[in-house]
């Protein structure tokens, strides 16, 4: 058998991030797949042949293609096709010019649906004056816009009235629907589950078809490409996308290393079946690319609406009280069966957690999997806030703290938690460095679209600066836990190939893994850690094929 390379890649910097042989001088590639790394010369007189390409650099760096352990690539791919965008840091006068602009775009019939409103704006949209506002900036048509967390929805009248939704409309289990002050009548702005109610009536009207979400999904992937994200975690899939993703596999287009997170259960997303009727399908779904090895399970909420679980109270309110701790959407013994059933099946966990009542149990819980033998992973999604005396316990229970830096890093969402938790509790926020010290593991996921970018380069400057790297919100956030450059590329590449069971594929350049790599602007390990989120992916290559230039 011939060993000539289809492509040689030369003339930079090569970051293999293989511990053995950190830098090389050039990259060897074949049917998708390292053939060989090291020596330029050495790599030429053993693999070039006469249909070998050669790529140069240019003195560019390559590295490994980025991992992002934590979107939500479908919504987002549909948000950029089919929906309206704003950025969380819009005030009310702006979202209410840009809905206006939008909808007019719009036939009279159609839904408005789009965002993200930042959480910082829900006092403003339980005044009256503002659900009128939105109703004649649609133009009377229905609409649905999601908040920051993509938790919560913001409906107007038009909307609220083809769900059903009146001020004798009870809340839903693990909902509210938020009322007036003094009266029953619905602002509009609906918590966690009270959004699926719109949700559904809207997808009733509006349905998207298996075209609609196969298209979806491979826009989603084509944004990930332009960050250089080759390989990811889709943290709440449904059937209709799992039946997508392995359509778009088997006609060739899926171009990305796929792990998927079948929904245990469901609070934000309008999605049928859950829980039984959709966890146990996804084998026949699996593709070469695609891995449905995970189940979601939802714990709880999020800190801005009450609805994370804390072992302290929130600050006092009128609504909550004094002693309002949040609740779990499930009791101890549901979340341990759930863990059990799925690691006797081989299937992993992703359990999303914003409190560290949730954290606590989801410990709990993995010590009865653990005591059962099982070694399947189980990551602990956010994992915002974790107790003190359950970080060495993380690692002990070999527990996976995914997190999401461009959720934390000083901005909109840190400054709505500060209003419920209070800023010194608030600054208690993401203990990477002790858990890293006490030999847990950290992985980087964007929680995109509730972040606007995908982009790793900015989780990645926040993991080692704690500040934000647009510079809009000044000062940095609890920077004793600050981790070192390598530490934080590694969260979005080896660590993560590790934890999402990737890394005999993917996440390194070695013989015989897939060709997975980018082109960098600069070069990381060169520049002021205050410019990494400048980083920017000039190529994008997947199995040895350039998926993405700039």
């Amino acid at each position: 058998m011939t060993s000539h390379a289809d492509l040689i890649v030369h003339g930079g910097p090569i970051a293999t991030l293989n511990p053995e042989k950190p830098w090389a001088e050039a990259l060897a590639i074949r049917d998708g797949k390292v053939l060989s790394v090291g020596n330029l010369q050495e790599i030429q007189n053993a693999h070039q042949g006469a249909n070998t390409v050669l790529h140069d650099l240019g003195g560019k760096t390559l590295m490994p293609g980025l991992h992002d352990a934590h979107n939500h690539h479908q919504i987002a791919g549909k948000a950029s096709l089919m929906e309206v965008e704003f950025l969380p840091t819009a005030s009310l006068n702006e979202i209410m010019a840009t809905i206006s602009e939008y909808a007019s775009t719009l036939s009279s019939d159609a839904w408005v649906v789009g965002g993200s409103w930042g959480s910082t704006l829900i006092a403003e949209l339980a005044k009256p004056s503002t659900k009128s506002r939105l109703d004649d900036a649609a133009g009377g048509r229905p609409v649905l816009l999601v908040d920051d967390s993509h938790h919560n929805k913001w409906a107007n009248s038009a909307a609220l009235a083809l769900a059903g939704i009146t001020a004798e409309t009870p809340d839903p289990i693990d909902g509210t629907i938020m009322r007036y002050e003094g009266t029953s009548e619905p602002t509009g702005v609906l918590f966690e589950t009270a959004g699926l109610i719109v949700e559904r009536v809207m997808n009733e009207l509006t349905p998207m078809t298996p075209q609609l979400w196969a298209a979806t999904s491979e826009r989603g992937i084509e944004i990930l490409h332009t960050y250089g994200v080759t390989a990811f975690q889709d943290a709440g899939v449904s059937l209709d996308l799992l039946q997508a993703l392995k359509q778009l596999d088997d006609s060739g287009k899926l171009k990305a290393w796929v792990v998927s997170c079948m929904m245990a259960n469901n609070m934000i997303f309008d999605a049928d079946p859950i829980g039984d009727g959709l966890v146990w399908q996804g084998e026949k779904f699996r593709t070469e690319h695609h891995r449905p090895d995970f189940i979601k399970i939802f714990l709880d909420g999020i800190p801005p609406t009450h609805t994370a679980c804390f072992l302290e109270p929130y600050l006092p309110t009128d609504a909550h009280g004094a002693h309002h701790h949040g609740e779990t959407s499930l009791s101890a013994d549901e979340l341990s069966s759930w863990l059990l059933r799925a690691a006797e099946k081989g299937i992993g966990a992703k359990i999303h957690c914003t409190g560290d009542g949730s954290v606590r149990l989801v410990l709990d819980a993995a010590q009865l999997v653990r005591d059962a033998g099982y070694t399947t992973p189980l990551h602990i999604a956010h994992g915002q806030f974790v107790a003190e005396a359950d970080i060495p316990r993380m690692a002990q229970l070999d527990v996976t703290a995914e997190i999401s830096p461009t959720l934390w890093f000083p901005g909109v969402i840190f400054e709505a938690i500060k209003i419920v938790l209070g800023p010194e509790r608030a600054a208690k926020m993401q203990p990477n460095r002790s858990i890293l010290d006490a030999g847990g593991v950290v992985i980087g996921g964007s929680d995109w679209p509730v972040v606007p970018l995908p982009n790793p380069w900015l989780g990645i400057e926040g993991l080692v600066t704690r500040s934000d790297p647009d510079g809009v919100f000044p000062g940095s956030l609890w920077p004793e836990q600050a981790l070192t450059l390598d530490e934080a590329i590694a969260a979005y590449t080896t660590a993560s190939s590790q934890a999402l069971g990737l890394s005999e594929i993917t996440g390194s350049l070695e013989t015989g893994k897939s060709a997975d790599f980018i082109v960098l602007n600069q070069n990381p390990w060169k520049v002021p850690v205050t410019d990494l989120a400048d980083t920017r992916a000039d190529e994008t290559w997947f199995a040895g094929e350039c998926v993405f230039r700039r």
